[in-house]
């Protein structure tokens, strides 16, 4: 029961094939993302904003500025990827970020608003890059290999999507 409430959509598995139809999927996921976070957190109060998705996890108030953290550092990579010789990326401690006083005090609002604000802009840049270049990779250092802009925009789709599924069951279980 707890593997299913730490991955409500299943563990990210990368496909053999990456198809331009599928990129593009990827990408309309990443686009639409924010809007749907809005549409179920910015009617919350802050009491609510507490509710976990599963005892011991993060609250919804933590997956949406984790989200707009996380994203923020993929939009970079993406661009390093796109513009640099296989850069490798610096990683972060995502449990520190996540407790950090900026996650605790800023306003959801002002989180969704940068999540949607990133996620035009990535999204677009996204779109606007050739298929054929999306072979080229980063380093990643802690996964000890390479990841290419394929895979990584499958990553950070079925990341929007998992902590989209997070939010949602934080709200149909009000875990405190």
């Amino acid at each position: 029961m707890l593997e299913k409430l730490k991955y409500p959509i299943g563990k990210w598995e990368a496909p053999n094939n990456y198809s331009e139809e599928l990129i593009h999927a990827w990408i309309s996921d990443i686009e639409s993302t924010p809007k749907s976070i809005e549409a179920l957190v910015l009617a919350l109060d802050e009491s609510q904003l507490n509710w976990k998705y599963r005892p011991s996890g993060w609250s919804i108030r933590q997956v949406v500025h984790h989200m707009a953290d996380s994203h923020m550092n993929a939009y970079i990579r993406h661009k390093l990827t796109m513009t640099e010789d296989c850069p490798t990326i610096l990683p972060y401690n995502e449990k520190l970020w996540a407790e950090m006083p900026d996650v605790q005090h800023v306003a959801i609002k002002e989180g969704c608003l940068l999540l949607r604000l990133l996620h035009q802009r990535w999204s677009f840049y996204l779109s606007s890059l050739p298929y054929d270049s999306l072979s080229k990779s980063y380093l990643h250092p802690e996964k000890k290999r390479k990841i290419n802009m394929y895979e990584s925009i499958g990553m950070y789709s079925w990341h929007s999507r998992h902590h989209l599924a997070h939010i949602e069951n934080a709200i149909k279980f009000a875990v405190t």
